[in-house]
C-alpha cells in the first residue's frame, strides 16, 4: 500500500454571498475532483480549540500529531530543517523580512506593514540582508555576550536563536523563562495595519522590540533595497520577530503508523516537522513557496520517493496560502489548477500504473480566506481516496474538493483522528 497526502496550503476559503464561488469551487481540478467523485469527502478540525491557526499546528495535525501536546513553537521546527543545533533551553524565533511604509518622518511604531514577505524577496537577497543584521545586532554585537545569532533561511523566512544564559548589557534576559509569556504577532495577520498596536509585548520582550526597531535603520537604505526599489519591488526594510519556541521532540512516524516516508516542501517549517518525525526531507530545485514554484518537480520527486521504496509521501504546496495573504484571488485559483495538473496529475498516473493499492488524502492544513488575508480556524475540507474501495464504489460527481461539499460529508474532530483513519489504524 502506498500513501500520499497532498496539502494545498491555505486553499480553503469562506463561501461568499449568493452564488459566488470560492477559489476551490472556481478552479478546474479534474484529477482531484475525479478522486472525490469515487472516494470520500468531508471536513476536519485541524486547529484545536485554544491554539492559534498557524501552519505549524495545522501540519502537525494533518500528519497525525496533537498540537496541544507536540507543538513547542514554529521557529524551532524551521531551525531543525536549517541544520541549527538547539540546546534544550535555547529559544528560536522566526524572523520575517517585511515591508513597512509610512511618512518620511514617522516613528517606527507609526509605520504600517504592507507586505509580510517583502515582495517574495529572493533567498540570495535575503541572505545579504540577514547577514548584515547579524553583524550589527547579532553575533557581531559584543554586548550580546555571544548569545544572539541571526541565520539566513529561505526567501523571507529566517531565524533568530537566543542561547540560554544570564542577562547581558544589550538587554537580552532569561529568554528560556520568558518564552511562553511573549506576545508576538505573526506579520501576515496584520496587513496594512499600524504596527505600534502589534509590537512585542510580555515580560522580557523589550530586547525583541529593540532588535526590530534597530533593523529598520540598518535595512531601509541598504543597497539591496535600493536596487529592489529601482525595479519597482517591495523593499525588505525591517525584520519582524515571532513564532518563538524551544527544541521539539516528536514520536517517530514509524512508531506511530509503522511506515517510512518522505516530505516534500519549499518551506523549512514543513521540512522540520518531517525531520523531527523521522521522515526524509526531499529537496526540489526551483521551489519558491509562491506561484512560480516548480510544481512538476515536486511530483517528480514524489514519484522517485515511491520508486525508492517509500510507503508514504507528504507533498506540501505553499502557493495558495501566499496568494491568500496577498489578497490575490486569481492567483489562488491558478495555484489550485497547477497543483491539480502538475502535481496530482503525474503522481496519480504513476500510482494508477504501479499495480499496488494506494490511498490519497488531499487536505488544506487550514483555511486562509481572501477576505481576511490570514489563517482561520474553521474546519478544512478533504478528499480521501482508496483505490481498493473505489473499485466497487459508485461515481457521484456531486462530490468535489470544496468547502461546501466537504461540509456535507464525514467530519473528523482532529487531524490525528483523520490520519489514524487514513493510515488504516481504525476502521470506524
Amino acid at each position: 500500500m502506498k500513501y500520499l497526502i497532498l496539502v494545498p496550503d491555505g486553499s480553503a476559503d469562506r463561501p461568499g454571498e449568493g452564488d459566488e464561488k470560492t477559489p476551490m469551487e472556481a478552479a478546474f481540478m479534474p484529477h482531484i475532483n475525479g478522486l472525490a467523485a469515487r472516494g470520500e469527502v468531508g471536513s476536519v478540525k485541524t486547529i484545536p480549540d485554544g491554539i492559534s491557526p498557524g501552519s505549524d499546528a495545522a501540519n502537525l495535525a494533518v500528519m497525525g500529531y496533537d498540537p496541544l501536546c507536540d507543538l513547542t513553537g514554529r521557529s524551532p521546527l524551521e531551525a531543525v530543517s536549517m541544520g541549527i543545533e538547539l540546546a534544550p533551553d535555547d529559544v528560536s524565533f522566526r524572523v520575517n523580512l517585511v515591508t513597512l511604509r509610512g511618512d518620511a518622518d514617522a516613528a517606527y511604531e507609526d509605520l504600517r506593514i504592507v507586505d509580510h514577505s517583502a515582495g517574495d524577496i529572493t533567498t540570495d537577497e535575503a541572505r545579504i540582508l540577514v547577514e548584515q543584521v547579524d553583524r550589527e545586532l547579532g553575533s557581531g554585537n559584543r554586548e550580546n555576550d555571544g548569545r544572539v545569532a541571526f541565520y539566513p533561511g529561505f526567501c523571507y523566512r529566517n531565524a533568530l536563536i537566543v542561547r540560554d544564559g544570564p542577562p547581558t548589557s544589550s538587554g537580552v534576559g532569561d529568554v528560556s523563562k520568558d518564552a511562553d509569556g511573549y506576545d508576538l504577532t505573526p506579520p501576515h495577520d496584520i496587513p496594512e495595519r499600524r504596527i505600534g498596536d502589534y509590537l512585542p509585548k510580555g515580560e522580557g520582550s523589550d530586547f525583541i522590540l529593540r532588535l526590530m526597531n534597530a533593523s529598520y535603520g540598518i535595512l531601509k537604505d541598504h543597497p539591496v533595497n535600493r536596487e529592489r526599489e529601482r525595479r519597482g519591488l517591495n523593499v525588505a526594510n525591517s525584520i519582524w520577530i515571532w513564532g518563538q519556541g524551544k527544541k521539539p521532540a516528536l514520536e517517530s512516524f514509524r512508531s506511530k503508523f509503522g511506515i517510512d516516508g518522505s516530505v516534500i516542501s519549499a518551506v523549512d517549517l514543513i521540512k522540520g516537522i518531517g525531520i523531527c518525525a523521522g521522515l526524509e526531507s526531499v529537496s526540489v530545485d526551483g521551489v519558491t513557496g509562491a506561484l512560480d514554484t516548480n510544481f512538476r518537480g515536486k511530483a517528480e520527486k514524489a514519484i522517485e520517493a515511491f520508486e525508492r521504496g517509500k510507503d508514504f509521501v507528504y507533498v506540501h504546496v505553499e502557493a495558495p496560502d501566499e496568494c491568500s495573504h496577498q489578497g490575490d484571488r486569481a492567483g489562488k485559483i491558478k495555484a489550485l489548477e497547477l497543483i491539480d495538473k502538475d502535481v496530482m496529475g503525474p503522481i496519480l498516473a504513476y500510482l494508477e500504473g504501479s499495480g499496488e493499492d494506494y490511498r490519497i488524502l488531499v487536505v488544506p492544513d487550514h483555511r486562509t480566506p481572501l477576505a481576511i488575508r490570514t489563517h482561520s480556524e474553521e474546519p478544512a475540507p478533504f478528499v480521501l481516496f482508496d483505490s481498493a474501495r473505489a473499485a466497487n464504489a459508485p461515481v457521484d460527481e456531486r462530490k468535489v474538493f470544496s468547502e461546501r461539499s466537504g461540509e456535507g460529508g464525514r467530519y473528523f474532530d482532529s487531524g490525528k483522528a483523520l490520519a489514524t483513519y487514513f493510515f488504516g489504524k481504525s476502521d470506524d
